[in-house]
């Protein structure tokens, strides 16, 4: 309870900062509209339907590419933490395609796919997958020897070892990955969005940029922002905290 009571707080402060800066003048109404009228532009957009529809199109595209990027992310650890001669090899280039910003990769996608749907889905998939992989690959890696050994003396071996031992002992680092890869993806998303001509809440940001409506594009920001911490607290950061307390990880 104190710890929401502080967050309110934080924000009551922030938006008398906000709007004590409007009052103040220092810069026009078209740059730094009132708290009040961002709101306002807010609740018109949802009660017209035009977020709505945006929010509908940026979770499909999300929940596609966000699924997409865990199988192969996924498919991609595995055989990086089995193989050394693939962790040797490819493991490497892998950081390196994490390391390369999500928006980089928007212009190949529209090359490929053109502005539509798929490119948005695409780089949303890239943004997920390699840091989803890596750890996938480290889950694996950090599968503790003795669990393997006391397994081997009981005649686990190949998949049954694998199946039965390393899969269990990876789930709390998997979960870890995909609640990375879920924040990855939303940012790609964002990206992806934002330069193609489809539906969703970057291309509407784009929009209102296009046509200077900064009480649209501090709205959207702000839909954004609040979508990415709610759904991290409520859905995943939670989601990680209780496989962590099951496999002994967490104190309760």
């Amino acid at each position: 309870m104190k710890i929401a009571i502080k967050r309110l707080l934080f924000i009551i402060v922030i938006l008398g900062l906000w709007e004590g800066i409007h009052l103040a003048n220092f810069y026009p109404d078209y740059i730094v509209p009132s708290p009040i009228t961002v709101f306002d532009t807010l609740i018109n957009g949802f009660i017209q339907g035009d977020l709505l529809t945006a929010l509908g199109a940026s979770f499909k595209h999300l929940i596609i590419g966000l699924s997409l990027s865990i199988l192969i992310g996924t498919l991609l650890g595995v055989i990086l933490g089995k193989s050394k001669q693939a962790d040797e090899t490819a493991g490497m280039y892998l950081i390196a395609l994490q390391s390369i910003p999500s928006i980089v990769w928007v212009p190949l996608a529209i090359l490929l796919f053109g502005f539509g749907e798929l490119a948005v889905i695409f780089v949303v998939v890239v943004g997920g997958t390699f840091v989803m992989a890596l750890n996938v690959r480290s889950a694996i890696h950090s599968v503790p020897p003795q669990f393997l050994r006391a397994a081997r003396t009981m005649d686990a071996r190949g998949f049954e070892l694998f199946y039965r031992v390393e899969i269990p002992a990876s789930i709390p680092y998997f979960i870890q990955g995909v609640r990375l890869a879920w924040a990855f993806s939303w940012r790609a998303l964002m990206a992806g969005e934002f330069l193609s001509n489809g539906p969703g809440l970057g291309y509407s940001l784009s929009f209102a940029q296009d046509y200077a409506r900064m009480d649209q594009v501090i709205g959207i920001i702000i839909i954004i922002g609040v979508i990415g911490a709610v759904v991290d607290q409520l859905v995943f950061s939670k989601l990680e905290r209780n496989v962590m307390k099951r496999w002994g990880l967490l104190n309760s």
